[in-house]
């Protein structure tokens, strides 16, 4: 009989992708659901509710529907734990997983992941469960980046590996040379609102029109936090006044690859996997 796979699902599609692509191959599989996760896709698939203050009970869930792999995958934000509601085990974790919220999310989730192994569960990445999620080396799209994207990609590509070094951020904007916004804690999304909200006054306004490039930190877990875009990462670019994506092959997962190039040669936009 084929192992249960256990998906700790935090917000948007990939986690969904994953259970709707173990229903398909009639791989066994259960989604681990927080509370306080909005997750609004759950109706039709087997679910383990849980809470971040009681985690020896989801442990437990997790073994009786014979779960020895885990999964995680989607944006899940730092709860407020009340130690009022720990279980016996969140009282023995108690002191690990408070010091883990104090680091940057790399640092984060490997303790979160190393948790999870010392109760016996192997954990894998998503593009192990899900490798059609991989990016490829190439430029997919209609549109091409120019020979001043291409210059912008490398100023990027410097401020997010000095970013990484640090634990900060997967990603930055860039612009003829000009960083406009770097990724933190608050994630890719706000960055780009940030600079849609506040558009920047270019040196040259025939010049480019700046970049989104999204890389794993060095060191990074693969398993844990892997860079990702979608269907929205251009509705957002594009917003933003920008001309493209800049991601890294193999380390980076597109979601709904068919819909995201769509919308990407609608828009007019590039992505390039370096």
């Amino acid at each position: 009989m084929t192992e249960c796979l256990g998906i700790i699902a935090g917000g948007g599609v990939l986690p969904r992708l994953v259970a709707e692509d173990c229903a398909v191959r009639g791989q066994p599989y259960v989604v681990v659901h927080f509370k306080g996760v909005e997750l609004d896709w759950l109706t039709d698939h087997p679910t383990i509710k849980a809470s971040f203050e009681k985690p020896g009970k989801m442990f437990a869930a997790l073994k009786k529907s014979g779960v020895s792999t885990v999964t995680m995958g989607g944006g899940m934000g730092r709860p407020r734990l009340n130690p009022l509601k720990f279980d016996a085990t969140g009282l023995r974790l108690a002191s690990v997983v408070m010091n883990a919220m104090k680091n940057g999310d790399n640092s984060t989730l490997k303790i979160i992941a190393a948790l999870f192994e010392a109760e016996g569960f192997t954990v894998i990445g998503v593009h192990e469960a899900l490798p059609a999620l991989l990016a490829t080396a190439g430029i997919p799209t209609q549109a091409q980046p120019s020979a001043e994207d291409k210059k912008d990609a490398s100023r990027a590509q410097e401020i997010v590996e000095a970013l990484g070094a640090v634990d900060v951020g997967q990603g930055a904007v860039v612009a003829q040379g000009l960083c406009l916004g770097l990724e933190t804690l608050q994630g890719t999304d706000a960055m780009l609102r940030f600079i849609t909200a506040n558009p920047p006054r270019l040196p040259d306004r025939k010049g480019s029109r700046g970049l989104l490039l999204k890389r794993p930190k060095p060191g990074q877990d693969m398993r844990l936090d892997m860079p990702a875009i979608g269907p929205d990462t251009f509705d957002a670019i594009a917003a933003a006044g920008l001309s493209g994506v800049v991601v890294q092959a193999g380390k980076t997962l597109i979601l709904d690859q068919e819909k995201t190039l769509s919308r990407a040669n609608e828009l007019g936009l590039f992505l390039w996997v370096l």
